[in-house]
């Protein structure tokens, strides 16, 4: 029998806070999002590995399609951001207002976005685009 697209995602969570690397998470996360393609944090997971492993034009259309399946998840507009940064996009304002908005509306929200953004910064040491939104939320 095989394992839900659910039970999938949190053992691809597991991996990556066990520390595997994100070049070699990418394939599993793609797969998850091709058994689920509506599956909002599957992309949003997919778009930060893309962005781990400077792989901006993929994050990027990764981002899209999970701020287009949920447009209130501060994550995904985070990722779309750093998306944007690292491509050189233009219209990244927008995102930050949103995601602003939402993490400071809830305190749980706030410090797993914080949490993110820290796990970014340590294993993505001076990740110019993610500090300038890391300070756009925080500052």
């Amino acid at each position: 029998m095989s394992e839900s697209v659910a039970t999938l995602f949190e053992k691809g969570l597991e991996r990556y806070n066990a520390g595997e690397k994100a070049e070699d998470l990418i394939p599993y996360f793609k797969d998850i999002c091709d058994r689920a393609p509506k599956n909002a944090p599957a992309w949003a997971s997919l778009a930060w590995l893309y962005l781990l492993t400077d792989k901006p034009k993929l994050a990027l259309k990764a981002a899209q399609k999970s701020v287009k399946l949920d447009s209130r998840s501060p994550q995904a507009r985070i990722n779309l951001a750093v998306a944007m940064l690292d491509a050189g996009e233009s219209g990244i304002r927008q995102h930050i207002e949103v995601a602003a908005q939402v993490v400071s509306l809830d305190a749980q929200i706030r410090q797993d976005v914080e949490e993110n953004i820290q796990d970014g910064l340590t294993r993505k040491p001076d990740w110019k685009s993610l500090e300038k939104v890391k300070n756009w939320l925080f500052s």
